[in-house]
């Protein structure tokens, strides 16, 4: 039998634990859920140090150069991130889905962890780095396929990647890709869309680039049937995620947010519990569900 974790005498967490209890909850998940599994985020507390810009999408589709740079890289970082393991804050919204307390996940995040965790009812709104995507003609394939095309166009490439992709020194990046020299895409031959000859990305959303019209109404529809939302592992800061606490506002739907760190919506949340979701959604799960006998 599974050890029953402790309740935190804590104002803020019974506060939340108050807040969610006999409501309907819709999860809007950021960065912060998956970085305990070991996936970086922008803007989390250890990030900040972090100099490295996101990929821009014109950039990705305007410079052959800069596709090679991000696929010579992702070959590398596709390997810690298909090799991820749901953390306890994954599994602990899987069984409050379960359970029937949450109705479902919308997540920011594109590493496929929920689902791995058993969450059912996922909305990724950023898309997904399990599969690749032709810009031209909207063919896709998996990412494991693609990863495999790469290596057979990059043989002598590919012999020095698997030097990289064991140096505990070599850093993940939040773009799916790890961080390598700039000598690693030089001469980096990067495969076409074998339908049309297309440019072929990540089917994730890059900034600069919409989130697709048909997912973001599959996210309103999860929304909607929501009583109370819970934020977290999100700061809020890009417009993508922002725009449902704007819908909660004008709604009245309360807003409960667990978060390391500041958000956008610290002024307007009902409640706020600071601290890992990974620490802190298990032991929300105890609060709220039944226990067995």
């Amino acid at each position: 039998m599974a050890a029953v974790l402790p309740i935190p005498e804590n104002p803020d967490f019974h506060a939340l634990a108050h807040l969610l209890s006999g409501r309907r909850v819709v999860v809007l998940a950021g960065a912060g859920v998956s970085t305990e599994s070991g996936i970086p985020d922008y803007r989390g507390p250890e990030s900040r140090q972090r100099l490295r810009a996101p990929i821009q999408y014109q950039e990705f589709v305007r410079s052959e150069a800069t596709r090679a740079r991000y696929w010579a890289r992702s070959a590398v970082g596709w390997l810690r991130v298909a090799d991820a393991q749901p953390n306890p804050a994954h599994l602990a919204l899987a069984r409050m889905e379960a359970e029937g307390v949450v109705q479902g996940v919308i997540t920011q995040n594109v590493d496929g962890l929920h689902q791995r965790a058993g969450s059912q009812h996922v909305v990724e709104l950023h898309g997904s780095l399990a599969w690749v995507r032709c810009i031209n003609c909207g063919a896709s394939v998996p990412r494991d396929e693609f990863q495999t095309r790469l290596r057979d166009l990059n043989e002598t490439w590919a012999a020095a990647m698997d030097g990289w992709s064991r140096k505990s020194d070599v850093e993940a990046a939040p773009d799916g890709d790890a961080e390598l020299p700039a000598s690693a895409s030089r001469n980096f031959r990067v495969p076409a869309c074998e339908r049309c000859a297309g440019v072929l990305k990540p089917d994730v959303v890059f900034f600069g680039e919409n989130v697709p019209r048909d997912r973001l109404d599959e996210a309103w529809r999860l929304f909607a049937e929501g009583e109370v939302l819970l934020v977290v592992g999100s700061s809020l800061t890009v417009y993508s995620g922002r725009r449902f606490i704007y819908r909660a506002g004008e709604t009245g739907i309360p807003i409960g947010i667990i978060n390391l760190g500041s958000t956008r919506a610290d002024d307007v949340a009902t409640t706020k519990l600071e601290g890992r979701a990974g620490v802190l959604l298990p032991r929300l799960a105890e609060a709220l569900l039944p226990r067995s006998p």
